[in-house]
């Protein structure tokens, strides 16, 4: 039997501008998602996914055959998606499920598939540790994107991610604030479809450079600020900056105008998790507002 395991992901700065080789802090955190190997005497590829609550999911079986290179017709998106990944890994490993045995994966979360914290990405650094190729070209092949996700899948500290000359240059930062206990994870209700986010920001980016290198530069001064005012300063300078980018209002405009406190989006706007800034504990306010997730940033981040 194999184990393997892969962090969840957020992303603090450079939304979009990640894929143009902005600067952008990333933090891995304590939810992720594991992935089970286990050698059965049928040669087929028997998959099982659990959630949170290790209620299955998702259930199909694969055939693999002598080489490992045919499946069987996939029954719903998600079977095709996995045919989609496997084929990818086969590519870059020929090797990959050349064996007379089948094998049962299993996987588990820990967080809610909604919540958008790397259902995706955690997959796939689990399924190219399995077969022993890059998880960053396997996220090439398959879902795309900046590849941040797939450095927080890898690693336990707080990290810069950047695209230079397409190559990714993932850095371990001390990002450790005061005011830490003062910030919160607060999750929108619904969870947004990066892609198509990132085809809507390659659609009317435009030109971008001055507004990567202002992003480069927040970047920097988040990583060393050391007061709760001027972190609040710095990410509402950003989320003009991106806003301007992208024509969509800051979603402290939309939803939450009378909060007391700074909000940032984190990854695509719109869904998925908001960074909070508080200086009392704002679930209440939240709740009110009808979003029952709250997560202080001690119990989310690793």
């Amino acid at each position: 039997m194999q184990t393997f395991y892969s962090n969840g992901k957020l992303l603090i700065t450079g939304e979009y501008v990640v894929l143009d080789g902005a600067l952008s802090l990333a933090l891995p955190t304590k939810f992720g998602q594991s992935l089970i190997v286990e050698s059965i005497n049928d040669q087929k590829l028997v998959w099982n996914s659990f959630d949170e609550k290790e209620e299955v999911w998702f259930k199909d079986t694969f055939s693999i055959g002598k080489i490992a290179s045919v499946f069987s017709n996939p029954q719903n998106d998600v079977s095709k998606r996995i045919v989609q990944i496997l084929n990818a890994v086969k590519t870059l490993n020929p090797d990959y499920l050349n064996t007379i045995s089948g094998q049962k994966v299993s996987t588990h979360l820990t967080f809610p598939r909604n919540w958008g914290l790397g259902t995706s990405s955690t997959l796939i650094n689990n399924i190219a540790q399995w077969a022993d190729v890059n998880a960053f070209q396997l996220l090439e092949k398959t879902f795309g994107g900046s590849g941040y996700d797939i450095a927080c899948a890898q690693n336990n500290f707080t990290l810069t991610y950047q695209l230079q000359k397409g190559l990714p240059i993932v850095t371990k930062v001390d990002f450790n604030p005061d005011f830490k206990n003062q910030l919160y994870f607060v999750y929108l209700n619904k969870k947004q479809n990066s892609r198509d986010g990132i085809a809507s920001y390659k659609l009317n980016k435009g030109n971008i450079n001055s507004a990567i290198s202002e992003i480069n530069d927040i970047t920097n001064k988040i990583i060393e600020v050391s007061t709760l005012s001027n972190f609040e300063a710095l990410i509402t300078q950003h989320e003009t900056i991106i806003s301007k980018i992208i024509k969509i209002k800051p979603i402290k405009d939309l939803l939450f105008n009378d909060f007391k406190g700074s909000i940032k989006s984190l990854g695509a706007w719109g869904g998925d998790f908001i960074l909070v800034t508080s200086e009392e504990n704002p679930t209440a306010y939240f709740k009110n507002q009808g979003y029952n997730t709250i997560i202080p940033y001690l119990e989310m981040v690793l």
